[in-house]
């Protein structure tokens, strides 16, 4: 694995209608860029500013505007509900990570594990499990993979801490 990142933006959320959002990245570019438009498997983290732990630890392999869009979109028929926080917040931040440099055949397993692993710390480091997170998956992690998560999470810290 060679994850980049953090790639992030500021995500408006339109109160009116599914599937309303905007996205900003930090030189207020209102769209997503090249690795996040790939099918590369991507990991990414929602944070709503003010608050003391990530609300929702993801993964997907499609384009992050796809993935939010299915997340904002879904309405129970299919048994998915879709992102809880799109419902709680006004405006949230995200965070993406691209896996850029995996040859394994299964990729996304290897990005589940550090989503398992980031969730775990999440836990451990602020006490309580992301608040709008609806599933996660566990598998038997490597230190590789739990590095990775804790880098991510320090990341995170640093940047949300000061």
């Amino acid at each position: 694995m060679r994850l980049e990142g953090p790639f992030s933006y500021k995500i408006s959320i339109v109160p009116e209608g599914r599937g309303s959002f905007t996205v900003a990245d930090h030189q207020g570019v209102s769209k997503f860029g090249p690795p996040l438009t790939s099918k590369l498997p991507k990991l990414y983290i929602v944070t709503v500013e003010g608050q003391h732990a990530p609300v929702y630890v993801g993964i997907t392999r499609q384009s992050m505007r796809t993935r939010l869009r299915f997340g904002w979109t879904a309405d129970g028929s299919s048994g998915y509900h879709g992102y809880r926080w799109r419902r709680n917040y006004s405006e949230v931040l995200l965070d993406v990570w691209c896996d850029l440099g995996s040859d394994h055949p299964d990729q996304m397993l290897d990005i589940e594990i550090v989503e398992a692993e980031l969730v775990f710390l999440i836990r451990q480091v602020c006490g309580q499990w992301p608040s709008d997170q609806t599933e996660i998956h566990f598998h038997e992690s490597e230190e590789r993979h739990r590095r990775l998560a804790t880098q991510i999470l320090g990341h995170y810290l640093a940047a949300r801490n000061g």
